[in-house]
């Protein structure tokens, strides 16, 4: 009987979708710069060599199959194209399969020196979405025997369950050897994405990102001009969202002692605390792991169990012509 509850409780939720009133939200990752590309398009090619990224995110697991979500990316910087480019595969399943989202994406950045000490980097990225409805997996009310449960036929008429969109969005990153922030607008045409005939036009989504690295020895040593990955550092960063009626600040930092990685994060709305968030990683060469979790500390904590969160990344070795340029050196969790 549960069962059967939580599915009218998705139905309801998903038919909502469909109305005019409602706003849909993309799917969220707590170890942003852990999946770089899905959080601004300016990170392509932001490291120069070629970069291969892994994530996924269980949303809310004592409400089984709510929200995950996986993301594959990978990016490079071409010299020819004095920039960099990147693609990126991600796919959401809400309700246990009842809805699902897949999109591939692909993104140029090109990068800029404003003087020696700062470079930019300004992005388009174009998506091609494909969002599919499980219609046997939803339940209607004239489903409902009030002695013995959904034992009924629904009268209700069949839709098209399937629907498929371009989007396009564009990023702008800038960056020196200490501080690091970028601004993100996803959704730039504001798509049509419902499965009625009513529109219901994915809302923008406004991303602003700030952060500075500050080296934990106190000062670099003399004979360096750059710090190294391998230099311990505490990096405080705060982040901004908004998307339709919906916003919400993340403020938190990372210290880094190699190859070891901790984070806290604090994640809350305008008029409520969301989340309290504690991410623990490692770098070995080129490889790197983190996990995350988020400890809600809304109303909502018992009943969803929070969130967990996984990371991988790998970076392969650089050309032996690559140019020469300013590496961003922020966060990878």
């Amino acid at each position: 009987m549960f069962k059967r509850t939580s599915y009218i409780i998705l139905t309801i939720f998903f038919l909502a979708l469909g109305t005019k009133t409602s706003f849909s939200q993309d799917p969220e990752f707590t170890q942003y710069y852990a999946n770089p590309l899905y959080l601004n398009p300016a990170f392509a090619g932001s490291i120069m060599c070629p970069r291969l990224v892994f994530n996924f995110r269980d949303q809310w697991p004592n409400i089984p199959g709510t929200f995950v979500t996986y993301s594959t990316s990978y990016d490079q910087h071409v010299n020819s194209l004095f920039g960099g480019i990147g693609i990126m595969i991600y796919n959401d399943r809400a309700g246990e399969g009842t809805i699902n989202t897949t999109s591939a994406s692909f993104m140029y950045s090109y990068r800029g020196e404003v003087s020696k000490n700062f470079s930019i980097k300004a992005a388009l990225q174009a998506t091609y979405v494909q969002k599919t409805l499980d219609w046997d997996k939803l339940t209607w009310p004239d489903m409902i025997n009030p002695k013995y449960g959904f034992i009924n036929l629904t009268t209700e008429k069949k839709i098209d369950t399937r629907v498929s969109y371009p989007d396009f969005s564009a990023g702008l990153l800038g960056y020196s050897d200490m501080f690091y922030g970028g601004v993100a607008v996803h959704h730039l045409t504001q798509p049509n994405e419902t499965f009625f005939k009513q529109k219901s036009n994915l809302p923008r989504k406004y991303t602003v990102h700030i952060g500075t690295i500050v080296p934990m020895e106190g000062r670099r040593r003399k004979h360096r001009k750059r710090l190294k990955p391998e230099d311990p550092v505490f990096s405080p960063n705060i982040l901004y969202q908004r998307q339709g009626e919906f916003s919400q600040f993340n403020y938190g930092f990372y210290c880094t002692k190699y190859p070891a990685v901790g984070g806290v994060w604090f994640r809350q709305c305008p008029n409520n605390a969301d989340a309290f968030i504690v991410m623990v990683g490692f770098i070995q060469n080129s490889f790197k792991f983190g996990y995350s979790y988020d400890l809600t500390i809304s109303s909502l904590t018992t009943a969803t169990a929070g969130a967990h969160e996984i990371s991988l990344s790998m970076m392969f070795p650089c050309s032996p012509r690559r140019k020469r340029a300013r590496v961003i050196m922020c966060p990878s969790f």
